[in-house]
């Protein structure tokens, strides 16, 4: 391409140049994400992935994709983007830890209005974080200048994982059995779901800014809207390792309400005791300020509770002491039991509501 077609296709919005030095930028940030598996750099045309067949009796390919939603808002409100890959990252692995899968490789999707190198850097930088704390090798991408679709300044983020389980060893909730205990796993706040209400009550109804420090919160409105979601992947692979779980259930997009009957068999109803774990302050502030119904909060909202592990009574205990030494924070937040067959009733019950 000659230099005047280069400088057309610049003033029309687009940089090359800036899109090569971006990729030369990230390959140290994602080599350290690199497993053995990995059989290619950054900046080919594919990613190759040797997934180790051998090493399970019945390999099957599990995947997911996911964004951050309007979270990407409040990175670009406070200028801070180095955790909400770590946000990308989590939404993904998470849904394919409730089935055992364990994470091979992830792929990103960043298209911007006009790319900044610094900001895609610190993004690039916290997908390559959330990988290594998930063990999972970032071995490809793709940044997309799209000026006319993005305003300068905004961008917006995809991800994708694969990963791999034992057929045999699938969790899909079939095993479920009334008497069943739930586990709770605490979250680390909002996660990366409910930002569009969560930004109408702060910042359009209640005025407040990203910089406001509150009170309840011990920290600024942004730092606590930023917190990164939390991974449990690898911890719910440990467990899987010594104990038989009967189904897990990743609380995103629903809450309580719209995920765990998702996993529950036909027959059964879930129990929640909403007074069995520490709901974070967040979470009341909302309700309050914003004046939501319980029952909604426990739709929009994870209240505190991210991941939901399934176990016969037996081993609640030891499970517990698993996840406590995994560095996990579980509750038991409730049980499963029988659903009359012509019950016109939902499949969860939230008391204390």
């Amino acid at each position: 391409m000659s230099k005047s077609q280069t400088s057309r296709y610049s003033e029309a919005g687009v940089d090359i140049d800036k899109g090569n030095e971006l990729v030369s930028r990230i390959k140290s940030i994602v080599a350290p994400t690199f497993g053995r598996g990995v059989l290619t750099d950054i900046g080919g045309f594919s990613g190759l992935y040797a997934i180790g067949a051998d090493q399970f009796d019945d390999p099957v390919l599990v995947s997911s994709t996911d964004g951050v939603g309007t979270k990407l808002n409040i990175a670009k409100q406070c200028n801070k983007h180095d955790t909400i890959g770590i946000d990308l990252v989590a939404m993904c692995v998470n849904d394919i830890a409730v089935g055992g899968a364990r994470p091979l490789f992830f792929l990103d999707y960043l298209s911007v209005g006009k790319l900044d190198i610094e900001v895609a850097s610190d993004i690039i930088r916290g997908v390559a974080e959330g990988c290594k704390i998930s063990k999972c090798s970032l071995i490809g991408g793709e940044t997309a200048e799209m000026p006319g679709l993005y305003a300068e300044g905004d961008y917006d983020l995809a991800g994708f994982v694969v990963g791999i389980a034992d057929r045999n060893k699938i969790i899909d909730g079939s095993e479920i059995k009334v008497g069943d205990r739930i586990i709770g796993l605490a979250s680390s706040g909002l996660h990366s779901n409910g930002y569009s209400l969560v930004r109408k009550i702060c910042f359009e109804e209640m005025g407040l800014s990203v910089n406001d420090h509150i009170e309840e919160f011990g920290c600024t409105l942004g730092e606590e809207l930023l917190k990164p979601t939390r991974i449990y992947s690898e911890s719910i692979l440990n467990l899987n390792k010594n104990f038989k779980v009967s189904g897990l259930v990743h609380i995103t997009g629903g809450g309580f309400i719209d995920n765990i009957p998702r996993i529950l068999p036909k027959g059964s109803r879930a129990i929640i005791h909403y007074d069995s774990w520490d709901v974070p302050p967040v979470f009341s502030f909302l309700k309050t300020n914003g004046n939501i119904s319980s029952q909604e909060m426990c739709r929009t909202f994870n209240m505190g509770i991210g991941m939901v592990v399934i176990v016969d009574e037996d081993i609640l205990d030891d499970v517990m002491q698993q996840l406590i030494a995994l560095g996990e924070k579980p509750y038991h937040i409730g049980e499963i039991i029988a659903r009359p067959k012509k019950a016109k009733s939902s499949q969860i019950e939230i008391d204390c509501l």
